[in-house]
């Protein structure tokens, strides 16, 4: 199936900020189909929109576009617990249900970045874990890889809202599990995070935020912008136009964001079974993990 066309205002984005050029994208996807085929231990997806999501992810750099796509699948051997939970689990319905992390649908501008919404103090940490939360988004981003191309090609924008959060959201990650959820996001998605935005944050915050920053890259570190309890802050990066009422803004509701997330997971599910089979056996990796010790 032929990648999706883009709406005129991302295209000029791809072609100026990822090097994408149209007459090479489909000689670029072919190359690294050919790639995947010939990796003893990868079992990686060969969709087109997939490998192109992965292409723009990486500007086009073939090197860099294996590296990610093997790290990505990779991480289900290596570190599973990134993908804990399945898509036909109730959980992961109860976690959109709470709106601890969901992805909105607004953007103000039609080459803006997605936005992505945190709100890890709505977990019950008695019934799940940070882990359980960001594997329901790793859910939400392959759909994303699929179908939105703002997030493929402007890249997202992090809202972490973490009013409510408790030291035991945090005690909860060991050590090398915060290091892989920092590794996997930033090396191993097709994703530019292009700011961090981080609000409510609790006494015990500073503790946490600087372990995780040891395993950020410098361009990561960069975009990460502290407003604390401050709205109008945030206002002047994330326009109140895409934002919830809770945060002062008059765009999409929660509940409808819910909602919405809800049906795409239903919608998914053929997809998220076919996507079972995929990952990577590291005894038939010609050369040594990068990930083992």
């Amino acid at each position: 199936m032929p990648v999706r066309s883009l709406p005129p205002a991302l295209a000029e984005k791809a072609r100026i900020e990822l090097n994408e050029d149209p007459k090479l994208l489909e000689e670029s996807i072919n190359h690294i189909k050919e790639w995947i085929l010939v990796q003893p231990h990868l079992r990686a997806r060969t969709d087109d929109q997939w490998i192109a999501a992965f292409l723009r992810g990486c500007k086009f750099r073939l090197d860099q576009t294996k590296t990610k796509l093997d790290l990505y699948f990779s991480y289900r051997s290596t570190a599973p617990y990134l993908y804990s939970v399945k898509y036909f689990e109730s959980k992961v319905m109860d976690i959109i249900d709470s709106g601890a992390v969901l992805i909105l649908r607004q953007t103000k501008n039609p080459a803006d970045p997605r936005v992505i919404l945190y709100r890890i103090g709505q977990i019950d940490i008695k019934k799940y874990t940070l882990i359980d939360v960001l594997s329901v988004l790793v859910l939400q981003e392959q759909i994303c890889f699929m179908e939105d191309d703002n997030l493929v090609v402007a890249g997202t924008i992090n809202v972490i809202d973490l009013k409510g959060a408790k030291l035991g959201h945090y005690t909860q990650t060991s050590f090398k599990q915060l290091k892989n959820l920092v590794t996997a996001n930033q090396d191993a998605m097709p994703i530019r995070i292009k700011a961090m935005h981080y609000l409510n944050t609790p006494y015990f915050f500073e503790t946490f935020f600087s372990i995780a920053r040891v395993f950020m890259s410098e361009k990561i570190r960069n975009r990460i912008m502290i407003h604390n309890n401050n709205m109008d802050s945030l206002h002047e990066h994330v326009s109140k136009e895409i934002l919830p009422e809770e945060y002062g803004g008059t765009g999409e509701s929660l509940q409808n964001c819910i909602d919405y997330w809800k049906n795409k997971m239903r919608d998914y599910s053929s997809f998220f079974e076919e996507d079972l089979q995929y990952g990577s056996d590291e005894s038939k990796r010609l050369e040594k993990s990068w990930n083992q010790s």
